[in-house]
């Protein structure tokens, strides 16, 4: 309780709003993660009455508030809680979807979607195939907060996106930024196959940023350059784009230049956008949370091998969770933080 007891705030903590417009001239408003996950929320179900939310505490706002006001704005019958039980949310979200509507189910810890990963991967996964395109559960779309936060321990910190990205028919997707959130999260809802969006919690209130207001979509399947460089590629999701970022600074220090790619989609990922920035730096270096055995950045790396070869000028590298069960007094060591990945990148261009 103590651990839900912190991130338990008052939505008054949510970032001011000020007016702006940004290079496209569009009106933005300073948003933190969670509340432009709540804003592409409230979007999907304005334009579309069929869209409900429903999973543990999202009545009152959700342990981390993404849903904050929801109910009080679209009712009871739209926005509601459901029993501890993660089968039964996924089960009653396919069968719901299946039924040409749309359904935004939240597992209030991805730590504890597993108890649904056979109605995911067996049932969400598989309705169009099974039945030959004669129905599908698009518009299906489960929420989860995911990785580190700083004091989550084995069962509130894990990031286990790998398992997904194993299932073809879904959709796997990681934001980095607020505006990628909300635009994402809107193409997740609407998209034609059933998505799982991974959202890390250390974000949802360190994450700010200007995010236009209004309804916007950004593409599934398309990676984000951003920062360019020349000499190593940097491959990331979630919160280690921004930890990357750090390490990047500090190679720009010592002259070397670092090109850095939100992957943003899992599932399907972006192989041109890495590919072309592998085949300009000849290195690579992957990065995520979770423990390296079997981590998506296995896959990264042999597709990247099959494909770019002869145009890697190092050994690829994968900077990562150690493998072993997530640690509590020990995270700071378990979590590759933004020195680990500058050993790699001196590593990188010193071999």
């Amino acid at each position: 309780m103590a651990l839900v007891s912190r991130f338990v705030r008052s939505s008054r903590q949510a970032v001011a709003v000020s007016k702006r417009f940004n290079s496209t001239g569009l009106e933005t408003k300073r948003m933190n993660l969670f509340t432009a996950v709540n804003d592409a929320m409230r979007i999907a179900m304005e334009t579309d009455d069929s869209a409900i939310l429903f999973g543990e505490d999202v009545g009152f706002g959700g342990v981390f508030r993404c849903s904050v006001g929801l109910q009080e704005k679209f009712g009871k019958h739209r926005v509601f809680n459901t029993p501890l039980c993660e089968q039964g949310i996924a089960g009653f979200a396919i069968g719901y979807a299946s039924m040409g509507k749309t359904a935004i189910a939240e597992i209030q810890f991805a730590d504890y979607i597993f108890p649904a990963f056979d109605q995911i991967v067996n049932e969400a996964a598989k309705f169009r195939f099974r039945s030959g395109n004669e129905f599908n559960c698009g518009g299906l779309t489960f929420r989860t907060p995911c990785g580190a936060v700083g004091h989550g321990a084995l069962y509130h910190s894990q990031s286990p996106e790998a398992y997904f990205c194993h299932t073809p028919g879904l959709v796997v997707v990681m934001p980095s930024c607020p505006s990628d959130a909300k635009g994402l999260l809107l193409s997740s809802i609407r998209s034609p196959d059933p998505v799982v969006f991974f959202e890390p919690k250390a974000l949802y209130r360190a994450a700010v940023e200007e995010v236009p207001v209004g309804d916007y979509m950004v593409p599934l399947g398309k990676a984000k350059v951003t920062r360019e460089g020349t000499d190593v590629t940097i491959v990331a999701w979630g919160n280690q784009v921004n930890v990357a970022a750090k390490a990047a600074d500090m190679a720009a220090e010592q002259g070397i230049s670092v090109e850095i790619i939100d992957l943003r989609t899992l599932l399907p990922w972006d192989t041109e956008t890495v590919f072309n920035s592998v085949i300009k730096t000849g290195k690579l270096i992957i990065t995520h949370e979770a423990p390296k055995t079997g981590g998506y950045a296995a896959e990264i790396s042999a597709a990247v091998t099959e494909e770019c070869f002869l145009n890697l000028e190092t050994p690829i590298q994968r900077v990562t969770g150690y493998d072993t069960p997530f640690p509590l007094v020990h995270e700071k060591y378990y979590v590759p933080d933004q020195t680990k990945i500058f050993e790699a990148i001196k590593k990188a261009v010193n071999f």
